[in-house]
């Protein structure tokens, strides 16, 4: 993965996800101030808001989670307990699917519209199909539990599609060394690999016939065209606020005034507002989590100086930043930077 602020920052994952990962972290015993300590991701927010978190959201949240629950299983965990509602029109698609086949052509074609760290895709293998996983945005400190997350919650999805298991069935290979919780992968599948260049899945062709349990044409072409409404607007760049934030993500310190953005996205600067009000934000709270997002990058990824990195972000005083740092963390610029060594 590149190693920019515009990647890092990138939205990645519906935050259901992350709070199925909290219920998890709550069920083992620790309150909600500790399942937080430390993310600033706020319980109360990520219940209500919908706006896909960040890379480096999510990233922060896992490696919390590894280390507070001491489980760097815990994302096999998660994702074996994903239920099919949790998928919203993708996973209502797939349930209606016709068969296997046609429940991975929908995860291969929809599954943007839950996650962007990786794409799927099928390929052919003699007698076998090869489910293959394109990794888009990972880094090495969280590549372990997503891929194992995001692998039991495919498996999960497709096994909610026949009511019938595929453990037996299955071959994983996975793109890390074997660690010393191997043991854990055999709830996934009978056989496991580790050490390959990409993770993939093998199943016989057979497989793919298997019929959906709850086979509907109906609610498949309702959720078909439900999911084909939120691709064309992802694909316009999402929401009003998430193609704010995203351009604000990319103006790298230069950030444009309300009256700018709304010139910049075609609406009166009263509209945006009102708009942005709609989807449960402010121009001022997209701006904010922007800068503090990339301040924290910046002081965990480079060597620039607070006062350089004061003034990238727009700050010509570097005692403003400061405060308005220690506001967002509790913490000056330069204690973050040190607590992260």
């Amino acid at each position: 993965m590149t190693k920019s602020p515009e990647s890092w920052l990138q939205p990645v994952i519906h935050p259901v996800y992350a709070r199925l990962l909290a219920v998890e972290l709550g069920n083992r015993g620790f309150t909600p101030e500790q399942v937080f300590a430390g993310t600033r991701l706020d319980a109360a927010t990520l219940a209500t808001d919908n706006r896909f978190l960040g890379f480096e959201q999510l990233r922060r949240f896992v490696l919390h989670a590894m280390a507070l629950s001491d489980c760097p299983w815990i994302g096999i965990d998660v994702g074996s307990r994903a239920q099919l509602s949790l998928h919203g029109a993708v996973g209502q698609a797939v349930s209606a699917s016709r068969d296997v086949a046609q429940a991975m052509m929908l995860v291969q074609r929809y599954m943007p519209l839950r996650q962007r760290l990786v794409g799927v895709r099928l390929e052919s293998d003699g007698d076998d199909v090869l489910i293959i996983a394109d990794e888009l945005l990972m880094t090495d400190d969280v590549r372990e539990c997503l891929l194992g997350y995001l692998t039991a919650t495919l498996l999960r999805l497709l096994e909610a599609v026949t009511g019938l298991g595929i453990h037996h069935d299955l071959h994983i290979e996975w793109p890390f060394p074997e660690p010393p919780w191997a043991d854990q992968y055999q709830r996934l599948a009978a056989h496991n690999s580790f050490g390959h260049a990409r993770l993939r899945g093998r199943l016989p062709r057979a497989l793919l016939t298997r019929r959906s349990l709850a086979v509907d044409t109906d609610a498949l072409r309702l959720a078909e065209r439900e999911c084909e409404r939120q691709l064309a607007l992802q694909q316009a760049g999402g929401t009003l606020s998430q193609r704010v934030q995203q351009q604000l993500a990319a103006c790298d310190g230069h950030y444009p005034t309300l009256e700018d953005m709304a010139v910049s996205v075609h609406l009166s600067p009263r509209t945006l507002i009102r708009r942005l009000k709609a989807e449960g934000t402010t121009y001022q709270q997209l701006l904010d989590t922007v800068r503090e997002e990339l301040a924290c990058w910046l002081l965990r990824q480079t060597s620039d100086s607070v006062e350089r990195i004061a003034i990238r972000l727009g700050y010509e005083n570097p005692s403003n930043f400061s405060r308005t740092f220690r506001r967002w963390t509790g913490m000056t610029p330069r204690t973050f930077r040190e607590s992260g060594r």
